[in-house]
């Protein structure tokens, strides 16, 4: 297999691990395996250099300062495996055969990186290369970076450029967990996940694998998160599968709009879980949730709805912090699912303004971590998702 090992920083954050991660690399090399490494700043390096920097810099300097972490753990890894026998070059900006080239916003230059990497690549079968992560170059020779989360970016980038099998992300977790185990009892590592699962994750708060690295992750390049200890880089942990699309899907048929008013609603505990509980026994699939103060919005299929406004009602009646429910009919709901969403400042201006510059009332909005879907009546559903298209 051909594979690129990322090492975070706390995988690297003492001599000891330091130990492990060329122990687990020497391993797949002499079972014959093809392997780049990824390395992040040893522990906590690149914090601590940023902390320190207490006087004007500019963005060149501090891109300088901060390289010395990740240039340092390539330094001390590359060492390590060539006392094992393994041999192995670190690589960083300025070195001929540096393969990341980014502009000054960390974004990159997909064409040119591509090249390089591939030009790498070619080497894995006589060399292993440590690589700096985080890092980057621009087409003057200047350093730059990727932004927060950048080694990962490094590694499912060029473990996608250099026509990996697999990205190996080595980190202080057993992979992904069913929740927190600081806070939760039980906790427990989930053998598989999708992008999509993980992206959503990711942008609420999971600290696995950077979001910005899956947007480069494709359908044949499989990502797999194990811990440091576990000394083995082609087993164990959580394997992420699939690839994250940019879609834009429209509901086939027309939804209707349930609200339920009531006082205080947000503060009263069970109310959404009592009358969501009165669909699911009745079968009825709810599409989407809106909720505010005193309301609770149900999106459901048209076919269903008289159906459930009766045991909605039911609910009010008996309930004596709510008040009415109310039906709208004939919803369309469009959806804008993509990777660089939750990374585009504005996205929802950018949806919601020509589609009001257009007279068509919104209906609602209701967001995700990386979607968007806009409701809206059924009649301007198709003038929607032109609108929706051209911008997207």
């Amino acid at each position: 297999m051909r594979v690129v090992a990322k090492f975070g920083g706390t995988s690297l954050g003492s001599g000891d691990r330091i130990n492990r991660a060329a122990d687990s690399i020497a391993a797949a090399v002499e079972e014959g395996h093809e392997i780049a490494v990824v390395a992040s700043a040893m522990g906590n390096t690149t914090d601590e250099l940023l902390e320190d920097i207490e006087f004007e810099a500019d963005d060149r300097d501090r891109a300088e300062i901060v390289s010395m972490g990740e240039r340092t753990s390539v330094r001390m890894l590359k060492a390590a495996l060539a006392a094992r026998g393994v041999n192995a070059i670190f690589v960083e900006p300025g070195a001929e055969d540096w393969p990341v080239i980014a502009n000054d916003l960390g974004e990159v230059d997909v064409e040119e990186t591509q090249r390089r990497a591939a030009k790498l690549a070619e080497e894995l079968d006589n060399v292993v290369p440590v690589i700096t992560g985080f890092l980057a170059q621009n087409l003057e020779g200047e350093i730059t970076t990727l932004g927060r989360g950048g080694s990962d970016t490094t590694a499912v980038m060029l473990g996608r450029y250099m026509d990996a099998d697999e990205v190996v992300i080595v980190t202080d977790v057993e992979g992904v967990m069913t929740g927190d185990p600081h806070v939760v009892e039980g906790a427990r590592n989930v053998g598989r996940i999708t992008v999509d699962e993980l992206r959503n994750l990711s942008f609420r708060g999971a600290e696995v694998v950077a979001p910005s690295a899956l947007s480069y992750k494709n359908d044949e390049l499989g990502v797999r998160v194990v811990h440091y200890q576990h000394g083995d880089l082609l087993t164990g942990g959580t394997l992420i599968e699939g690839e994250f699309e940019n879609l834009i899907d429209m509901q086939e048929n027309p939804l209707a709009c349930l609200t339920v008013a009531g006082r205080s609603i947000r503060n009263s505990p069970g109310i959404l879980a009592d009358l969501s509980q009165s669909l699911r026994e009745a079968e009825i699939n709810i599409d989407a949730v809106a909720s505010g103060m005193d309301s609770v919005t149900f999106y459901v299929g048209e076919d269903r709805a008289e159906e459930a406004e009766n045991l909605l009602h039911s609910k009010v009646v008996d309930d004596q912090t709510l008040s009415s429910v109310t039906v709208d009919d004939d919803i369309a709901v469009i959806r804008v699912t993509g990777g660089e969403l939750p990374n585009r400042p504005g996205v929802i201006l950018d949806i919601v303004q020509p589609i009001a510059e257009a007279g068509i009332n919104i209906h609602d909005v209701i967001t995700s971590a990386t979607s968007v879907a806009i409701f809206v009546a059924w009649d301007d559903r198709e003038e929607t998702l032109e609108i929706v298209q051209d911008e997207f």
